[in-house]
């Protein structure tokens, strides 16, 4: 192996940890409380409310908590949830995160089938 392929391997190891259900530190009990703030935009189903806000539930807790933190350190831009994230401690993330990577989806009826 390569030391470029090391680095390589290396860094999607880094990645798939990250964006893992590794963080299971949060307690998606209180996240369910807190989403109040976040049902405006995403619902406490996280089921967007609004054209520019994104679904969010069953999403990978990993993946949530990464993108908070990245709001909260301003290297992820977006108006409202810069604002909503600067507000945030790092429990208040991992809980947000299980509780909204805790809700189950279900597709009834694909287009076309």
């Amino acid at each position: 192996m390569t030391r470029a392929s090391a680095a390589l391997a290396g860094a999607a190891a880094l990645l798939c940890f990250a964006v893992s259900g590794a963080h299971a530190a949060g307690d998606a009990k209180a996240g369910r409380t807190k989403a109040q703030m976040c049902q405006a935009c995403h619902g406490t189903d996280g089921l967007s409310q609004v054209p520019d806000a994104p679904n969010i539930a069953g999403q990978v807790e990993g993946y949530l908590v990464t993108q908070l933190q990245a709001f909260k350190s301003g290297a992820r831009k977006n108006e409202a949830m810069t604002l909503v994230a600067a507000g945030l401690s790092k429990q208040d993330i991992d809980d947000l995160a299980a509780w909204y990577s805790a809700i189950e989806i279900k597709v009834g009826k694909l287009p076309g089938g």
